[in-house]
């Protein structure tokens, strides 16, 4: 099996830039990286823990009607 090389790396990104473009490929490695934090985390068992939030009393809650 051949090894992947530097020339073949950087074709790679130029044809990963060209299709998904400038704008969404740091989206696409962010989106990645938690996606992979997150699986991680869930295997070894490290969840921090949650904090239960606030919700506001019914009072202020309001209901919006659909057209």
């Amino acid at each position: 099996m051949p090894n992947i090389g530097t020339g073949e790396i950087i074709l790679l990104l130029l044809l990963a830039l060209l299709l998904f473009g400038a704008k969404r490929l740091p989206e696409i490695g962010r989106s990645l990286g938690t996606g992979m934090k997150e699986f991680k985390d869930s295997v070894t068992g490290k969840t921090p823990p949650v904090e239960p939030t606030e919700l506001p009393p019914a009072s202020e809650t309001r209901e919006r009607e659909t057209v």
